[in-house]
């Protein structure tokens, strides 16, 4: 099923740890409209801004969720509200995907987690509106500002 023109059901809802340990991670009608919402203002637009993107965490089950390590139980992943992604295409960073999703998308809260090496976390919903995170090693959750992501993370979009 497509949510869009380059993101299918399939893509955000596969899971190692659901295909390792036998367990369903089929999202619901409420959790399947949340991610058809998500592709259409969050993933397509960063798609179609910077090329390919790889899903790396989208929908969990709540039982999925449990079993990720910092899994949160209020996990928007669990409501089909977030993804977890990384740009494929070459010169695009992280930071370039994080800033302009706060700067230029609906989201409800992306999290520049663990960079230049990890993962871009966007949702879209009702819970943080606009809200913009930066994880680091060692370190707690921290509250940056857009322009901060982009003087300190060399954001260029």
């Amino acid at each position: 099923m497509k949510l869009s023109a380059h993101f299918s059901l399939d893509e955000l809802t596969r899971s190692p740890t659901a295909a390792r340990l036998g367990l369903d991670n089929r999202p619901g009608p409420s959790e399947t409209i949340a991610l058809k919402e998500l592709c259409l203002n969050v993933l397509q637009p960063l798609r179609d801004k910077f090329g390919p993107l790889v899903v790396t965490s989208g929908y969990r089950s709540p039982e999925v969720n449990r079993l990720i390590p910092g899994g949160s139980p209020t996990s928007q992943h669990a409501l089909g509200q977030a993804a977890d992604i990384r740009p494929l295409g070459p010169g695009v960073g992280l930071s370039d995907v994080a800033l302009y999703a706060a700067r230029r998308l609906p989201i409800d809260q992306v999290i520049l987690e663990y960079p230049p090496g990890g993962w871009v976390h966007v949702s879209y919903g009702p819970r943080h509106p606009r809200q913009v995170l930066i994880k680091l090693p060692g370190r707690p959750y921290r509250r940056v500002t857009p322009d901060e992501l982009r003087q300190d993370y060399g954001a260029s979009v």
